[in-house]
């Protein structure tokens, strides 16, 4: 990284954009050294444990340096962007400053730490890790950078180097060309492979770098092997390169990291923290599935997403209306029961980034309509993985459905500083006694995880039996309300 002594530089440090977070992964650069930037203009996107945030540059000047490149893991506090605000043009010197940065990451992401161990997963605001995942090395004389990778480029060519010695120099040779089309995961496992992506052949659309590629240039023979094999320092190295080629075409690690990362620490702590209960009902929701193409041709709802779970969410905020001490937390400092008397409505979504769980603010003050539109935004922001870290926090009750996959059920785990979680099935048409006779109809199995600290058997099941009360016969949403 280099350090700008001008006065009139301003070094940008990577924000905590989120309680408690101490590290962030620059997913894209929207500028580069030389760009002009104003106050308020988003400078790069990264992606936290919690989500993928753009961060806005608090000045006014032209970009002196890229510190990190694209994929790199940054502590929260080190600088990231330097800008001259005195709006003097940008030297040439800095820019490759930026190059070098991938060879940093590579042992890094092969070493412990000091302690003996990589770093520990990090529950979002509790605690924080020993030390950073990626150290970077001191920065070399600058003055004959250029040359020193434009040389180290031609000897990893030559001794077939697939590892540091190939991430330091890939970027020098292609400074001035165009950019290979890759989505930073693909990026990060070339960099893990050691596969200059400038060598790859795409296959994706319009020319996108895709994954299977990446595998496919690893497998592919290397014609600088043959003569790396002749000398005997290349020996050494030959052995490792074979089973790297063969396990790659049959394993593919993924770094855990971000959103996924913080879920997996998430999930751990609530299983073993919190004695999780389970019950189910099955219930017939034929009545509920025709309110629901009723509702669709209401005007009330036009331009609304209406379906099922709209009316589940519904029944479950008319349920926890009826038995408020299941909106509740358990305060352990305190050994205290926190009952919540607003209800924000926590939605679980499979997101490319991992789970999470963005919820609806005071959901239980909203009509139905507002509802929809609610979880309308609430999906489609969560599918574009633009969800706020705001908008993952403070969650009282949670709904999974898992029925969009075909599940019938299952036993969902709390999320951490909730009470209950209601896991919705996949609804099927299935032969049911109705009215004395065998009929075809439209049938779900809920079920409800509580946590038995603060919600005793009894609780739990009247929750329960109220939401399949209500999707059984929907005109109790208005005899109850």
């Amino acid at each position: 990284m280099t350090t700008m002594t001008d006065a009139s530089v301003r070094e940008f440090k990577m924000p905590d954009v989120g309680e408690g977070l101490t590290e962030a992964e620059i997913l894209k650069w929207y500028v580069q050294p030389g760009d002009t930037v104003t106050d308020g203009q988003v400078v790069c996107e990264v992606e936290t444990a919690k989500a993928a945030v753009e961060l806005p540059i608090p000045y006014d000047g032209v970009v002196r340096a890229l510190h990190f490149p694209e994929g790199t893991t940054v502590d929260v506090g080190t600088s990231i962007i330097a800008v001259d605000v005195s709006g003097g043009a940008a030297p040439e010197a800095p820019v490759p400053a930026v190059a070098p940065e991938p060879a940093a990451e590579q042992p890094a992401a092969e070493e412990p730490t000091a302690h003996g161990a990589g770093r520990q997963p990090v529950l979002v605001g509790y605690g924080v890790a020993m030390s950073s995942t990626r150290r970077r090395p001191r920065k070399q004389a600058a003055p004959d950078t250029a040359a020193r990778q434009a040389a180290a480029a031609v000897h990893a060519e030559l001794n077939g180097h697939t590892a540091v010695p190939a991430q330091a120099s890939a970027p020098a040779p292609v400074a001035g060309a165009a950019r290979p089309l890759a989505k930073p995961p693909v990026r990060k496992l070339a960099k893990d492979l050691g596969v200059d992506l400038t060598t790859v052949t795409p296959t994706g659309p319009d020319g996108v770098i895709t994954r299977e590629d990446v595998h496919a240039a690893v497998a592919a023979p290397q014609e600088p092997a043959a003569p790396a094999a002749a000398p005997a320092p290349a020996a050494a190295p030959a052995p490792a390169a074979a089973p790297v080629s063969y396990d790659t075409t049959r394993e593919t690690r993924i770094p855990v990291k971000g959103v996924r990362k913080a879920t997996a620490a998430a999930m751990v702590g609530s299983a073993f923290t919190a004695p999780h209960v389970t019950e189910f009902v099955t219930v017939d929701v034929t009545r509920t599935m025709r309110l629901v193409e009723e509702l669709k041709q209401d005007k009330e709802f036009a331009g609304l997403r209406v379906n099922p779970l709209l009316l589940i969410a519904k029944a479950l905020l008319v349920a926890i209306r009826r038995n408020p001490d299941i909106n509740a937390s358990w305060d352990e400092t305190a050994q205290e029961i926190v009952v919540k008397h607003y209800v924000n409505l926590g939605i679980a979504a499979a997101t490319p980034r991992g789970l999470i769980v963005p919820n609806i603010k005071d959901a239980h003050a909203k009509t139905l309509p507002q509802l929809a539109e609610s979880l309308g935004e609430l999906v489609s922001t969560a599918r574009e993985g633009r969800t706020s870290p705001a908008a993952m926090q403070g969650g009282t009750v949670t709904i999974t459905n898992v029925g969009v996959f075909g599940v019938d059920t299952g036993t969902p785990i709390l999320n951490p500083g909730e009470s209950a979680i209601l896991a919705v099935g996949a609804i099927k048409l299935q032969p049911w006694v109705h009215k004395g006779k065998v009929k075809p109809r439209q049938v779900t199995t809920l079920a409800l995880s509580f946590d038995h600290r603060l919600v005793d058997g009894e609780l739990g099941s009247k929750v329960l039996a109220d939401v399949a009360a209500v999707l059984e016969q929907p005109k109790r949403l208005i005899t109850w309300a």
